[in-house]
């Protein structure tokens, strides 16, 4: 895999470089609530611009259907961009109309533009290769060179991602780099014991990273909404706590296995319990009740781990060599059901170990939450796409950008 360093080495002054980053940031209105990501690609960007180059950034942000919705535009985005690399982005209305076009025709050398929501073209996601390969020749004729940089965004095969490297000389970015660095020290290169702490909603999430990781972790906590699939797997009362039933044979199948390799499966030995979902817009108190996690009365429902469960699961953290958590162990959102994602994201900061925050949830946890993020060994910039490569699979912006 070409890095941007080759790029920048043979030189890059006067050329239009496409950067697929991943912008994609949570919004409240038009206000960004958490914009790591954006931060994640200001080292290639700027060093592109700093080479002279002319620099075409692009980006999803939601989920639009085929057409432009004002809801996910990627304005805010490109405003916040031009205030971390000081200096004004362009920012084009459309993605390959004559908005587009006259933005990067606009651009000096060192101009930085950004165009509108990829997903706002139906080509971009488009199943049909005839039609994604459209889109990616319009996008292909506002570049000579294309830096793939968005990490979050790799392990789909959309036109900017996966056709467009093919029509134009590639490398990957500095995000990506060091993302693939990291992961290679979660899959070849491991450091033991290694722990995985797993959480969030959905068992059905997690199984094809948790039937790979079988093979590869010594410790496996988990908890989140998917804990609760595993307690009554193990024939607990949950109450009316998130449950896959479909998935419990899936999961019995995994504690046997995990039994037989070795591999010790921890599960939540007390949780917090209320009859209704919290109110995440006023966080009005919540008042939950501690309760053992093998007694979760009928009418309540489990909504983060307990004390003890936060102490356990410290305690199996601390002499760790290698730690991987995805996934929050509750609705932190809430502040009364906070305090078990706050408790391992401190047993992480706490830890000798390389420590990796997988994405999604889990990394907008630790901003959330207030922890410092240089206190982990790294934060991962895509949920999804971190997930699928520990599962083994081939990602489609990974294999587009080898030569």
């Amino acid at each position: 895999m070409k890095t941007i360093d080759e790029l920048l080495e043979a030189g890059v002054e006067g050329k239009r470089v496409f950067v697929r980053a991943d912008l994609n940031v949570p919004l409240d209105g038009t206000k960004i609530t958490d914009d790591g990501r954006i931060r994640a690609v200001v080292p290639t960007v700027k060093a592109l611009a700093d080479a002279g180059a002319r620099v075409v950034v692009a980006s999803h942000l939601g989920r639009p259907k085929g057409a432009p919705d004002p809801a996910f535009s990627l304005a805010p985005a490109a405003a916040r961009l031009g205030e971390l690399l000081g200096a004004e982005v362009a920012f084009a209305t459309d993605t390959v109309g004559d908005s587009a076009k006259a933005t990067v025709e606009g651009l000096a050398d060192g101009g930085v533009a950004v165009i509108e929501n990829l997903r706002f073209n139906a080509g971009e996601t488009s199943k049909d290769d005839t039609e994604r390969g459209a889109f990616a020749d319009q996008l292909a004729a506002l570049a000579d060179l294309y830096v793939g940089d968005g990490f979050g965004a790799v392990h789909r095969k959309h036109a900017s991602v996966f056709d467009l490297p093919a029509r134009l000389p590639h490398a990957a970015g500095y995000l990506i780099a060091t993302e693939v660095g990291v992961l290679k020290k979660l899959t070849d290169e491991v450091r033991r014991p290694y722990v995985v702490v797993l959480g969030g909603a959905k068992v059905s999430d997690k199984l094809g990273v948790i039937d790979h990781l079988l093979e590869k972790a010594d410790r496996i906590l988990i908890g989140g909404g998917m804990a609760y699939t595993f307690l009554k797997a193990k024939g607990h009362e949950v109450g009316i706590s998130l449950l896959q039933e479909d998935q419990i044979p899936a999961v019995l199948e995994y504690l046997a296995r995990a039994e037989k390799r070795g591999v010790e499966f921890v599960l939540p030995v007390d949780v917090l319990v209320s009859p209704e979902f919290p109110d995440l817009k006023t966080k009005a108190p919540a008042n939950p009740t501690t309760v053992a996690a093998t007694a979760i009365p009928a009418d309540q429902e489990g909504l983060d781990i307990g004390p003890e469960t936060r102490k356990l699961y410290a305690s199996k953290l601390a002499d760790a060599a290698t730690v991987f958590w995805n996934g929050p162990m509750g609705v932190f959102e809430h502040p009364d059901y906070a305090e078990g994602t706050k408790a391992v994201a401190q047993a992480l900061v706490d830890s000798p170990a390389f420590t990796v925050v997988g994405g999604g949830d889990s990394a907008a946890a630790v901003r959330i939450l207030g922890f410092d993020e240089n206190a982990f060994g790294h934060i991962s910039t895509g949920g999804g796409a971190s997930l699928e490569y520990l599962e083994g699979k081939q990602l489609p912006g990974l294999v587009a950008l080898e030569d």
